[in-house]
């Protein structure tokens, strides 16, 4: 049968694919909006396992926080280019995962992929129909839920770094200053005492061997040289340790100072950043263009 470009259009519409993927399921199904838009979807689904495999180290950092101000949910979301990342309809699936997280609190990525939005499907068809959509893999990596029994502070950097902070004590401009610092400093850990043992006493190690190799040391008594050793790890532990970091708005107190000057007190803090971690394919774009002619040539 004829299609005509009204049902292609609406057709459009539904799934938001191209005119000419929606010319060929109306052709497929006689016509039929409701099954040429399923036979779209399990193409889609299909085309989104193919490119599972594909590295997603671009995307965005979404935040959502409860309207009291006492919880908040942190989520990574992950494409292929920072193109998509860009797109809307990417930054909107992003904006629901998070909300999701918030309001359900599954306890893994996959029970979060399993859970049904405001769509009325699961996160993972709609991540799959997206990708086939985009044309690029999307996945959704990691997400931390934080909680306060007073206040959380979040901060994001644009859409590539996020970051929240729960205060035992303090209020909300206290916590957004710590949460801003945590995003740009990127502190390992809150306190000394949240050092592991194991990379401490390897640091020790490696600080006792660097003073008595110093010439500067030549023929000081142990003491002396053990003093100057434990300066150096107080300056190292300052320097990993949020409460012994140089305030990123007064690099003139440490974080512990301003706290302690705003009457706040810091419980746990979470840091994401797009692509952290993930190793991103090296494309080497001369020898690409040199595979592709080479195979004109065949």
């Amino acid at each position: 049968m004829a299609v005509t470009a009204e049902a292609v259009k609406q057709l459009r519409e539904r799934t938001g694919a191209g005119m000419m993927e929606c010319k060929k399921a109306l052709v497929e199904t006689n016509g039929d909006l409701d099954a040429a838009a399923e036979l779209m979807r399990k193409s889609g689904l299909a085309k989104a396992d193919k490119k599972a495999a594909r590295v997603a180290a671009e995307g965005v950092v979404v935040i959502e926080r409860s309207a009291d101000g006492k919880r908040a949910a942190v989520v990574e979301v992950n494409c292929e280019t920072d193109f998509v990342a860009r797109e809307n309809d990417f930054k909107a699936y992003a904006a629901s995962v998070a909300k999701v997280v918030l309001e359900q609190r599954p306890a893994t990525v996959d029970a979060l992929l399993a859970l049904t939005g405001d769509s009325g499907t699961t996160l993972d068809e709609v991540r799959r129909v997206l990708i086939a959509k985009i044309g690029e893999n999307i996945s959704v990596r990691r997400f931390e839920i934080v909680e306060s029994p007073v206040v959380i502070g979040s901060y994001l950097h644009g859409s590539r770094i996020g970051a929240l902070v729960s205060l035992k004590k303090g209020d909300e401009a206290a916590a957004k200053d710590i949460a801003m610092h945590v995003a740009a400093i990127n502190p390992p850990y809150l306190s000394a005492a949240e050092v592991p043992a194991e990379q401490l006493a390897k640091e020790q190690e490696i600080q006792a061997e660097q003073t008595k190799a110093d010439p500067k040391m030549a023929g000081k008594p142990d003491a002396i040289i053990g003093k100057v050793a434990e300066g150096k790890i107080r300056k190292w532990l300052g320097e990993i340790t949020l409460l012994g970091q140089p305030f990123v708005k007064d690099d003139k107190q440490s974080v512990e100072q301003y706290l302690k000057q705003a009457g706040a007190e810091v419980a746990a803090f979470v840091r994401y950043e797009v692509g952290a971690g993930i190793e991103k394919k090296q494309e080497d774009f001369a020898e690409e263009v040199r595979k592709q002619v080479e195979s004109m040539k065949k």
